[in-house]
């Protein structure tokens, strides 16, 4: 008979999901089974992962705090009630997860164990205290080597049906060389400035190496992909900033390569298997180690030393930017 396995991460984060695709393909692997996922809703995994055949179904549930702390917890054991999973996999540090499924009656419940959560693990075989400070990635790694889960590829890959991402998408459908920009970031201090995109725009047009650029864009900063567009006065600007996911997924993967913010987008991309370099200055460079993407960093770039300031993406100069692109094309 089938095991049931469900995995949980906690994370809100697009590109905090897409890290931890391979340790979720790894676990489905391990047991030779389809695998359900437990996300929070504003990770659109149920867009997104739609097509990886290693997966099952995507629950969506919140895992918030304060008051409403107990109510996401029923609200998971409920879940966890309705499945009978046989194995519940927790890749994050957070209780509720394992609290749940404790409540739940579940067996065989893996865990990271950092601090309290141990509670409820019923798998004993815990990462270090030390290893908290590990990064998201490898943590994960280290949790599933203890449990003797073999892990083939530390690289995302996600796979799309095209056919599905066109439905109510063929104003993205030109024809011509496209490529894409990531234009926006969660955090204001990662976001290149406006100017310094429509300076790479013209240089990289003067190479010949576009037709058409996407603007990838979350809605709630369509301003800058707005001023991208009406600054330049370029007629080769298409906005992506009122496309859902589905579109801007449709947008990168039609794209000859990919150049962004530290985002989301930009480890979607990678993922997605287009190539992809990313614009780092304000953020630490290690953690895109388990990435295809190819980071481009100032001239006195320092893995340790960075702010939270936007400013510091000036150090990023349009005309170095275009090199790196060109010589990793």
């Amino acid at each position: 008979m089938n095991k049931k396995i469900c995995i949980v991460y906690t994370h809100h984060k697009l590109g905090d999901l897409i890290w931890q695709l391979p340790y979720i393909k790894a676990i489905s692997d391990h047991h030779d089974q389809k695998v359900d996922l437990v996300v929070r809703k504003k990770t659109q995994a149920k867009d997104i992962l739609k097509d990886l055949n290693h997966i099952n179904k995507i629950h969506y549930n919140e895992f918030r705090k304060g008051l409403a702390y107990w109510i996401d917890v029923f609200k998971l054991k409920k879940i966890f009630d309705l499945e009978k999973y046989d194995y519940v996999y927790i890749l994050d540090k957070v209780n509720k997860p394992a609290i749940a499924a404790k409540l739940a009656g579940i067996k065989n419940i893996i865990g990271p164990g950092f601090q309290n959560q141990k509670k409820w693990i019923t798998v004993k075989n815990y990462l270090d205290e030390k290893d908290w400070k590990l990064n998201y990635s490898e943590q994960s790694q280290k949790l599933l080597k203890i449990n003797s889960i073999i892990l083939n590829d530390k690289f995302p890959d996600l796979e799309v049906n095209i056919e599905r991402l066109k439905v109510g998408n063929n104003d993205l459908m030109i024809d011509g060389k496209k490529i894409a920009f990531g234009v926006d970031s969660f955090e204001d201090y990662k976001m290149w400035f406006e100017e310094d995109f429509i300076k790479l725009a013209d240089l990289l047009h003067e190479k010949g190496l576009f037709d058409y650029i996407y603007l990838v864009c979350g809605p709630d900063k369509s301003n800058v992909a707005k001023k991208i567009i009406n600054d330049s006065g370029k007629k080769y600007f298409i906005d992506c900033s009122n496309k859902d996911l589905i579109g801007v997924i449709l947008a990168i993967k039609n794209s000859a390569f990919y150049i962004g913010n530290n985002s989301g987008p930009l480890n979607l991309s990678a993922a997605l298997g287009v190539k992809t370099f990313g614009l780092i200055a304000n953020d630490p460079v290690s953690e895109l180690k388990y990435s295809k993407i190819t980071p481009i960093t100032p001239q006195d770039y320092k893995d340790d030393i960075w702010t939270r300031n936007r400013e510091g993406m000036k150090k990023l100069k349009p005309d170095e930017v275009l090199n790196k692109i060109i010589n990793n094309l």
